[in-house]
């Protein structure tokens, strides 16, 4: 057990969905006057724990704490009462009244779908407590059968009321921490069109809900299906629901109203709701004609709602911020700013276009400065030429930087290399000190072979003077500062070397057979002591001997067996007649 809170402590869990935990648990003590029901102590409650990334987000906690009456004063025979609301640390939980039957997503997986006019007066109490919940500016936002609980027998499906949960869930989930604008509050295979589109949101969303909820109590699926979120809310937007056979034309009347596109042409939930009732008596087996009148012309009755209540946090439909006037910088003259909304339309003052109505005016024209110019305008602290720009015999300020990003552009060129600078030429020289490997005075030069000296003494001795080669001289590189020169690498330390001069060979390798064998007798003494494999054994052994003394005597019989047959008589005796005597 858990406590949540001093008041209450929750027991076992009884479901999870996409905002939370609900558990049975049970008050400790009598509520103060913050809650809605004050309770006694032992009486069993239901508490929806909230996600723990919704109770560490700011914005949800003080959505939770401002929305704490608009939940608790929301109150009808049809609505889950909500007790409470605890704030603890990262934990939210509300309070509720526990309804012991199923909800009516399971129980259509188990009994079926319903009779029209039984899903015509569930339903029709599902409106009920929309249109109460309307009343008070709260949408519901997620109706689904998983929202609704059923209390009652579920032996007598006319005793079951239904009992719409989760209010307000929507409204603490809808967080800017959580939602962004691609995404949605509510179940794809229930969701709005304008919900899935990202517009406004009124209470029609609870009525197009409360239409496929209706779709899905007569024919047991919901009217549109897909397997992505993406395809479900692609149908919702394009494609039209078809009336299935078992759905009489009455009520199929109402269930197309509900799920209209455009949330203006939907009823209002207490329209619905008086729709619903009336389709009822006249689809049922008992109607009377004027009844069965009544339900064709339900459509008189299903009148769109004429003040919506406004999901909190959007403007509402059609809504928009008006277009505000810049205001104006003044005339040239020093005259006041004023502004005609009847005036013409102004144009762009030229650069320098005179005229009589000064420059810019309507009045200015005949001169070309005022024309679109190639080059931009010379940049500030640019000593000017003759007039206000270079001279004729000067390069304008943007043509010399163009230039020189073009000169440094064209600097990597295609050139031939001198085979002296190719690394792949010649192999790469270490950097040798010479003071330190300067050959000594004394050493001799080997003796040179006979046939070589004769050679060097018929070529005349002259300087080696390699052939001139004609190396291009590297462009020199403009606009670039001088490079420093790299630092000179510090010479590495020498290696110490261990006290230790004897190696092993394949030590390492030794090592790891070593443990290796180690690891294997500690596996075995394991298995031997904590495993039946010593009793395995001596079965083993036994049996071996056994069947080792089996043969031995079948081996034993076996050889008696042949030793009785070689001693057997190969005559008979003299005295046994060879002939039998004959009776004539």
């Amino acid at each position: 057990m858990r406590p949540v809170g001093s008041k209450y402590l929750l027991e076992e869990p009884l479901g999870r969905g996409a905002t939370g935990t609900v558990w049975r648990a049970s008050q400790r003590e009598t509520a103060g006057a913050e809650a809605a029901v004050a309770g006694h102590p032992g009486e069993t409650v239901a508490i929806k724990v909230l996600k723990e990334e919704l109770a560490s987000d700011p914005d949800v906690v003080m959505r939770f704490l401002r929305e704490r009456s608009v939940l608790l004063r929301l109150t009808h025979p049809n609505i889950v009462r909500t007790r409470d609301l605890v704030v603890e640390g990262e934990l939210l939980a509300l309070v509720m009244d526990l309804i012991d039957g199923p909800d009516l997503d399971r129980y259509l997986r188990r009994n079926g779908p319903f009779s029209p006019v039984a899903a015509a007066l569930l339903t029709a109490q599902i409106a009920d407590a929309l249109a109460a919940s309307h009343a008070d500016d709260v949408v519901h936002r997620d109706l689904k059968p998983a929202n609704v609980l059923l209390a009652g027998s579920e032996d007598d499906p006319a005793g079951l009321r239904p009992m719409l949960t989760d209010f307000g869930i929507a409204r603490l989930a809808d967080s800017p921490g959580l939602t962004r604008t691609h995404e949605f509050v509510g179940t794809p295979a229930y969701v709005a069109p304008e919900s899935a589109e990202g517009r406004p949101q009124t209470s029609a969303v609870d009525v197009y809900g409360a239409g496929i909820l209706l779709y899905e109590l007569v024919t047991g699926r919901p009217p549109f299906g897909g397997g992505t979120a993406l395809e479900l809310l692609q149908r919702h937007l394009t494609e039209e629901p078809q009336r299935p056979g078992n759905v009489p034309l009455p009520l199929w009347m109402v269930i197309e109203r509900c799920l209209r596109k455009n949330p203006g042409e939907r009823p209002g939930a207490e329209n619905l709701a008086r729709a619903l009732r009336t389709v009822a008596e006249g689809i049922g087996v008992h109607a009377t004609p004027a009844q069965a009148e009544a339900a064709m012309g339900v459509a008189a009755l299903l009148g769109p709602d004429p003040s919506p209540a406004p999901v909190p946090g959007q403007a509402p439909a059609g809504a928009s911020d008006p277009t505000q006037v810049l205001p104006t910088t003044g005339r040239p003259g020093g005259g006041a700013p004023a502004y005609d909304p009847d005036a013409a339309t102004s144009f762009l003052p030229h650069a320098g276009g005179p005229g009589p109505g000064g420059p810019g005016g309507p009045g200015g024209g005949g001169s070309d400065e005022g024309a679109t110019q190639v080059m931009p305008p010379m940049p500030p602290g640019t000593p000017p030429g003759d007039g206000d720009g270079p001279g004729p015999e000067e390069p304008h300020p943007w043509q010399t930087q163009l230039r020189a990003a073009r000169d440094r552009n064209e600097q990597t060129q295609i050139q031939p290399l001198d085979p002296e600078y190719d690394p792949l030429r010649r192999r790469p020289q270490r950097h040798v000190d010479p003071q330190q490997h300067q050959q000594p005075p004394h050493q001799q030069q080997p003796p040179q072979q006979p046939r070589q000296r004769a050679r060097q003494q018929q070529q005349p001795q002259q300087p080696y003077a390699p052939a001139p080669q004609h190396r291009p001289e590297p462009r020199p590189q403009r606009y670039e500062p001088p490079r420093p020169p790299a630092p000179r690498r510090e010479p590495r330390p020498p290696r110490q070397r261990s006290s230790n001069p004897m190696r092993i060979p394949g030590l390492g390798c030794l090592k790891g057979c070593l443990f290796m064998v180690l690891i294997f007798v500690l596996i075995c003494v394991l298995v031997w002591n904590f495993t039946p494999l010593p009793e395995w054994w001596d079965q083993g052994r036994q049996f071996w001997e056994d069947t080792k003394d089996w043969v031995g005597d079948a081996w034993t019989w076996m050889t008696e067996f042949g030793n009785a047959a070689e001693e057997l008589p190969t005559e008979l005796p003299s005295d046994v007649p060879t002939e039998l005597p004959v009776n004539n």
